[in-house]
């Protein structure tokens, strides 16, 4: 009796913890999401830099932040009701999720390493077609504008490449295109590359994703244990009974 009335309140205690979980559990969606899409965007500005595998992992986080909101719905359900299948069920998603999340975080560390290599077989390819490309084009004097920064690794680039320099390697208008040059003798000249710049925002912003979806895994290992608990404690006392 004294053990089924211990087990009981240790039920009832995990039940509500559980409750606490599962509101900590849809913060954590909430936060998956907001920081899936605003990298996501900032990937996709800059997506003829970037491979395709740097889209996907923003993409992952933002399909896991929207799936823990169906997940937490069986998590709620199943402590209200004590429903073992419900729990299990929950218990199981949960673990998906947490490796998803540890797949998603180690995938931003490995992206973080390779981004220097990506990045400037990109730039190089990429500037030969600035003339013909409008697309490129803008991207390119949006990076330049956006970084102050002038062709990969610096000015000289643009003249090996196209053998004059964009407006948008100096701080000029862009609307002034025909009345002012951007030279090597200008100025207001970026005289820093984009290359090193564009890494270590890339690199950054690989760090955070990495950092966010590490972190939240193994908060999140927290509640499988409080809903394996609960399981075993409803198995528990349908058995008893």
């Amino acid at each position: 009796m004294v053990n089924a009335m211990k087990l009981s309140l240790g039920s009832r205690c995990v039940k509500y913890l559980m409750f606490i979980f599962n509101l900590f559990f849809v913060i954590t969606g909430i936060i998956l999401l907001s920081i899936g899409i605003v990298i996501h965007g900032v990937y996709h500005n800059y997506q003829h830099f970037l491979d395709n595998k740097f889209l996907s992992v923003p993409s992952l986080l933002i399909a896991i932040g929207a799936i823990i909101f169906f997940i937490a719905f069986f998590g709620c359900c199943g402590a209200v009701r004590e429903n073992y299948c419900m729990i299990i069920t929950f218990t199981s998603l949960l673990i998906i999720v947490f490796i998803l999340e540890l797949s998603g975080g180690i995938s931003g560390y490995v992206l973080r390493a390779r981004a220097s290599s990506i990045i400037q077989n990109k730039m190089k390819d990429t500037m030969k077609m600035y003339t013909d490309n409008k697309e490129i084009a803008y991207v390119w004097d949006k990076l330049q504008q956006d970084f102050n920064c002038c062709g990969t690794k610096n000015a000289s680039d643009w003249m090996n490449t196209i053998s004059a320099l964009p407006l948008s390697c100096c701080n000029i208008e862009m609307g002034a295109v025909g009345s002012v040059n951007c030279t090597l003798g200008s100025s207001t000249l970026h005289s820093q590359g984009c290359y090193s710049e564009f890494v270590s925002f890339i690199n950054s912003h690989a760090l955070q994703l990495g950092g966010v979806a590490i972190g939240i895994a193994f908060v999140q290992a927290i509640g499988i244990w409080f809903s394996v608990f609960l399981a075993r404690s409803i198995r528990n006392s349908y058995e008893t009974v």
